[in-house]
């Protein structure tokens, strides 16, 4: 069996970041369980985004192979956060990187990238997280990040400005993501990736949400994720995680 890599080592030679902390506040983000084992955060200052200073002062060379940026935060429509982030992306471009800038995307963030590098598209791919067409689903798992509407509208516009386009269905959060998918694929000049859930807790949940959680293991059943595999194998954008592809073979 060969060894799972992970998202970043799936999509990039290279990932960089700027921030501590997430706004956005996903119950499943990895980052945020690996912050909390080493004692950098806490599930109460997780969301809150501090600028890491030394990494805006670094050089950033051109890299052999391309860039991720960011992969353990997002871009928020915040002003200093959007000025740390821009930086990073400027000078990554400045020295003719290829990145992918990889968001739950706020439009207005968006639109601002496009007017500041669009000099640059020839060498940026954006791949925006979309896990579902269900603001309800996507308000519980992923609390603070934009609406469904707001990220298939950055998609369009990425798209409609001549960008490369790709989306990230992982974790999909629909029990059948065919129908988000349909919806995007036009949009997506280069991928659609699909994964499951990784890190699902069973201890310590709260009893009102208990019925969430027990949903959502059902989606990344063997069998259904068998019946999704078969459905979509033949897709022409479809890109299946190592982590999906190995709950197949484990099956």
């Amino acid at each position: 069996m060969n060894k799972i890599t992970s998202g970043t080592k799936e999509w990039a030679d290279i990932n960089i970041n700027c921030i501590k902390g997430c706004s956005n506040d996903c119950r499943y983000c990895y980052a945020k369980m690996i912050a909390k084992r080493f004692g950098r955060c806490t599930n109460e200052n997780w969301g809150e985004m501090i600028v890491n200073e030394k990494s805006l002062n670094k050089k950033y060379p051109k890299f052999n192979g391309r860039v991720m940026f960011p992969s353990s935060h997002d871009i928020p429509n915040d002003s200093m956060i959007k000025k740390a982030c821009f930086n990073i992306i400027e000078k990554l471009l400045e020295s003719r990187n290829d990145i992918l800038i990889t968001t739950k995307p706020d439009k207005i963030v968006i639109d601002e990238i496009i007017e500041k590098f669009s000099k640059y598209k020839e060498i940026i791919q954006f791949r925006f997280t979309i896990t579902s067409k269900n603001n309800e689903l996507l308000s519980f798992w992923e609390r603070n990040a934009p609406n469904y509407e707001e990220r298939l509208e950055s998609l369009l516009t990425t798209y409609k400005n001549g960008f490369k386009t790709s989306v990230s269905v992982e974790p999909f959060l629909d029990y059948y993501p065919q129908e988000l998918i349909k919806e995007v694929s036009p949009y997506a000049t280069e991928s659609i990736w699909i994964g499951p859930m990784n890190y699902i807790p069973r201890n310590n949940i709260p009893e009102k949400e208990f019925v969430e959680y027990q949903n959502i293991r059902k989606n990344y059943e063997f069998e259904h994720l068998k019946e999704i595999y078969q459905d979509l194998k033949n897709h022409q954008k479809i890109k299946f995680k190592d982590s999906f592809l190995f709950k197949i073979k484990m099956g």
